[in-house]
Order: C-alpha cells, then structure tokens, then sequence
C-alpha cells in the first residue's frame, strides 16, 4: 500500500532545506557584471519566498508555505545551474 505524503512533515522538510540552502551558496560572479546582478536578484528572490513562507507558516496557511519554499529553493537551483552560484551540497541543491 503507498504511503500518502504528511503535510506537515513535508513543510518543516522544505523550510528547513531552503533555511539551509540560503546559508551555502556563495555568488561567483565580479561585481559590476550583469551576471552578478542576476546572482543578486535570485537570492534576493529566494530569501524573500523564504520570508513569505515563514509569514504563511504564522498564519496557518501551510499549504502556501510549501509553496513558498518549494519556489524559493528553486530559485537557488536554477541560479546554480547557470553558474552564478558556488555550491559544494549535492544534498541541497541539484549539481
């Protein structure tokens, strides 16, 4: 018999991944270049999701807190695919 996925388990896991992830990225690109400028906005986009998904979490919207985090991690995901973040977690983001 499959096992249905627990809500609340799944939207502690997801907020304690991107908690983490948003601590073990460095920005690679130099200053002043474009590239650096959208290493900025994706972590600026991540953390806010994060933010946004701690608000829902107080207010006992956890369906939309998952969602938060779900968007904020891939936010870091997709900026270490193209290069503009420095990872070393296989466990954390997708290398």
């Amino acid at each position: 018999m499959k096992q249905h996925a627990v809500l609340e388990e799944k939207v502690k896991r997801y907020e304690s991944m991107l908690n983490k992830a948003l601590k073990a990225f460095e920005i690679s690109p130099q200053e002043n270049s474009h590239l650096r400028d959208v290493a900025d906005d994706f972590s600026n986009m991540a953390g806010s999701y994060y933010n946004d998904g701690v608000h829902f979490l107080e207010e006992g919207d956890i369906v939309n807190a998952l969602v938060c985090f779900s968007y904020g991690h891939a936010w870091l995901d997709a900026g270490v695919k193209l290069g503009v973040f420095k990872v070393n977690d296989e466990n954390l983001f997708t290398i």
